[in-house]
């Protein structure tokens, strides 16, 4: 953007010779100067000044000027304020001057006349009753400024004076144009017809949710964020016909990036070509709020019901309610507060600086019932509005909240009162008819809507803790490994879904991973996601193989008769050999990240959906893993959008997983998740580092023959093994335990027998595994002439440890007992194959 000299660079300094000085320090960046010149392009001006008085008010001084092109109007560096200068027309009076280019050849002290189409506007520049100086727009306008282009530089003189107000007494002065322009959140664009193409300023992309460094330039870009319904108005602007070449001004919507809708406001008119065809559309966006003054009493109310049918929580209400009064009104402080066991509860305070109120409301609101606050009980007695004048004595917990001006609004739903909003002013305010039907409109709505509200956090907060009850509180610790999980709920609708999530430490060495997903979004699925959750479990503990697992549970989801489905994926890991059998049942496959940092998909076999099929088979895959690997299960609301691909995501997923350090399994799992925005459905991510047992336990088994001498058999393949192990110490207590589980199986089931040992650091395990699903049972009474009961007693009191597990085909009844190794024994001094031991 070209620039006149050093005042068209920054700001000059009043008093200085010549054109002034600039201040370099606040020479305006390119984006800024480009918004700038944009939004003043629209009002149909090309220059921009600000004139404050100077020399005991003797004379106006020329602060800043800034602008695209060189006006033929001269802006001079002084001019005397008994002068005949509009700006000094406008100082005075303290009223805007409006001159097209005839008037303002005669109300100029320029010599030679300005020629040309010059069009000038004077603006005083006053706040609080003091006249602070005068803002000068100079355009090559033939017929003067319109009432749409004065309208806006009213408003941009306004938050000229409003900055010099925040700024008097600083020992300098700084730059105006550029911060008083971004303080009135001003998009501005220039627009193309016949290519299309749109020039938009960094405010405009921000206001419609795209980032700059995503914006191509395009107008369909910016189209593509607007609500389907707004689109054919927008389409006239766009395209616009020989018959609108004149001003045009609309509201239309866009849906933000993290899905709230937004009202914006656009105003622009249509630049012609020689031949009258639209050659550009300058125009400037700002943001609506839900109400405004000047708007319509219906489009209002229209305007504050559609924001609150989309406010789901009691803090989204409150957002709306300061939205909708806080600006509009020119109010300083609004506070929504419930009424909740005859005492009020904040919740939502705007400004949200605690110095900003006084000192009982800076927290959850006064600490006093409400009978200690006449003025606000009275309100909530008649459930009518209070408005309070300026100089109102009010009792000391509202001191300090509208000392200029105080609406008391109870909010009516049905037969009760839910709460109060309090709007105040500092400078004295006087209500308008119009702000009283605004104020009681407002407040019946916001109360329906805080009572909704209130049901939704109440459904919310259920669905939390039926989530919560139905996955598992914690993840076992694992000797080989570690397991993270992480679930999201939906960000729509009620918050429970039928994702879950399981680890099921099966033995020792050996864990089960699950992760599934229910159809749906309600009670019914996180029923259902609860009870398939622990069928899961169940048939796991017992001892099954993973398609018997699952297979059973989708026996069982058929059998229970209802309409909805389930996916599923079930991997069970060796965590001594690192060997995995993946079973997917409708399911994403699982993802692997290996130790070189590559990242894939493991491809599964997969069978259908539980519940489909009560036949249906599901095979198993085996894969191995080294040590370092990671294993991710997810649902598909991790890697599945409206706008995201299930190729996609699931390629984002890899990348994601492959750039992820597995050195904390919490925060991978974190940067898998993203941000975190808002989501279409919930997500379970699973994830385990396979570490490897860091002690390698050492194994013997022995089957034991039905013969009267086999417990004689099993206490010698005993014998021999714990030489062999130098653990001989524990030779007596192991022998005992041995014979007499070893004796109950033989005595009180039938089929195979099975005797396993194991040595693990300084404990060793005698497992008996018999073919009977009963759990052996202590006696309760052992007397003299009990005749038997007493070997489990002894096998209680021999064990650091005992315990029975179901396991596929019957049961295993387990003993530890400690030891203390006399040296390490190498694996391949274990004793050999079974049929090694009984030869």
């Amino acid at each position: 953007m070209p620039h006149d000299g050093r005042t068209r660079a920054g700001v000059s300094q009043p008093g200085a010779s010549g054109a002034g000085t600039a201040d370099t320090e606040a020479v305006p960046a390119a984006h800024d100067a480009a918004a700038r010149d944009g939004a003043l392009a629209f009002s149909g001006a090309t220059e921009a000044a600000v004139y404050v008085p100077w020399g005991g008010n003797d004379e106006l001084r020329l602060l800043e000027r800034g602008g695209s092109t060189p006006s033929s109007y001269d802006l001079p560096e002084r001019l005397p304020i008994s002068g005949r200068s509009p700006a000094a027309n406008a100082y005075r009076t303290g009223r805007p001057l409006w001159l097209g280019p005839a008037a303002l050849a005669s109300h100029t002290e320029q010599e030679p006349p300005p020629r040309g189409d010059a069009s000038l506007g004077a603006l005083p520049l006053r706040a609080e009753g003091r006249r602070l100086g005068c803002l000068v727009v100079v355009g090559a306008l033939a017929d003067g400024f319109e009432a749409e282009q004065r309208r806006f530089l009213e408003r941009y003189a306004d938050s000229v004076a409003d900055l010099m107000r925040t700024r008097a007494g600083q020992p300098a002065p700084s730059s105006l144009l550029l911060p008083a322009l971004r303080n009135l959140h001003v998009g501005s664009f220039v627009l193309v017809p016949e290519t299309g193409l749109i020039e938009a300023d960094e405010t405009l992309l921000k206001l419609v949710g795209i980032a700059p460094d995503d914006f191509d330039g395009k107008a369909d870009t910016l189209l593509a964020h607007a609500l389907p319904e707004d689109m054919h108005a927008l389409m006239s602007i766009l395209e616009p016909s020989t018959q609108a070449f004149g001003p045009r001004e609309l509201e239309f919507r866009v849906r933000g990036p993290t899905g709230e809708m937004r009202w914006l406001s656009l105003s622009c008119r249509v630049v012609a070509s020689t031949d009258d065809r639209p050659e550009q559309v300058l125009g400037v966006v700002t943001a609506t709020a839900a109400l405004r003054r000047k708007a319509d009493d219906v489009a209002r109310i229209q305007r504050l019901t559609a924001a609150l049918d989309d406010a789901a929580t009691v803090r989204d209400v409150g957002q709306v309610l300061v939205t909708a009064l806080r600006e509009p009104l020119g109010a300083d402080r609004v506070a929504l507060a419930e009424l909740r066991d005859d005492r009020l509860t904040v919740t939502v305070l705007d400004p949200p600086q605690p110095a900003a109120w006084p000192e009982s409301w800076r927290s959850e609101g006064p600490d006093a019932p409400v009978e200690v606050l006449p003025t606000l009980q009275l309100a909530l007695q008649d459930g009518r509005m209070d408005l309070w004048p300026a100089g109102t004595a009010l009792e000391p917990g509202l001191a300090g909240i509208g000392t200029g001006g105080l609406a008391v609004l109870p909010l009516p739903a049905k037969d009760q009162v839910t709460g109060l909003c309090l709007v105040g002013w500092e400078q004295p305010h006087e209500f308008a008819p119009e702000e009283r039907s605004l104020l009681t409109a407002t407040a019946a709505l916001v109360g329906q809507a805080l009572k909704r509200a209130h049901a939704h956090d109440a459904e919310q907060e259920l669905a939390t803790m039926l989530q919560r009850s139905l996955l598992p509180r914690r993840l076992p610790e694992l000797p080989g490994g570690t397991a993270v999980a992480r679930y999201l709920p939906a960000r729509r609708g009620l918050e429970v879904g039928g994702d879950w999530y399981d680890v099921i430490a099966l033995s020792e060495e050996r864990v089960a991973l699950v992760i599934g997903d229910v159809q749906g979004h309600s009670a019914g699925a996180a029923t259902i996601m609860g009870q398939m959750r622990t069928a899961v479990r169940a048939y796991a503990v017992e001892g099954h193989p993973p398609d018997v697992v699952v297979s059973h549970a989708n026996r069982l989801l058929v059998g229970m008769e209802t309409d909805l489905f389930a996916t599923c994926c079930y991997a069970e890991l060796d965590l001594e050999e690192g060997n995995t059998l993946i079973v997917r049942a409708g399911h994403l496959s699982p993802l692997v990240r290996h130790p070189d940092g590559s990242a894939e998909e493991v491809l599964v076999e997969g069978g259908p959906p539980l519940g489909i099929l009560a036949d249906a088979e599901f095979p198993m895959t085996a894969i191995a893993l080294a040590p370092g690997t990671v294993l991710a299960l997810v649902t598909d609301g991790l890697v599945e959008a409206a706008d995201l691909p299930m190729d996609e995501g699931m390629r984002r997923t890899r990348a994601a997983l492959a750039a992820a350090d597995p050195a904390d399994p919490g925060r991978m799992a974190d940067q898998l998740l993203g941000d975190g925005g808002r989501r279409e459905d919930d997500v379970a991510l699973l994830l385990l580092r396979y570490d490897g047992m860091k002690t390698r336990p050492i194994r013997a088994g022995w089957v034991v023959w039905r013969l009267p001498d086999a417990v004689m058999h099993a206490r010698r393949f005993t014998a021999r093994t714990l030489r062999r192990w130098k653990v001989e110490e524990a030779r007596d207590p192991v022998l005992l335990v041995v014979s007499e589980l070893v004796t109950n199986a033989l005595m009180h089931t039938q089929g195979p027998v099975r005797l396993d040992l194991m040595l693990r650091g300084e404990r060793v395990r005698v497992c008996v595994s018999d073919t009977s699903p009963r759990a052996p049972a202590k006696p309760v009474i052992v007397d003299w002439e009990s005749t038997g009961g007493r070997g489990l007693l002894l096998v209680e009191a021999m064990s650091d440890a005992f315990g029975t597990v179901p396991v596929a085909g019957g049961k295993q009844v387990w003993s530890e007992i400690g030891v203390r190794r006399r040296e390490p024994v190498p694996a391949d001094r274990a004793p050999g194959p079974e049929g090694e031991e009984l030869s």
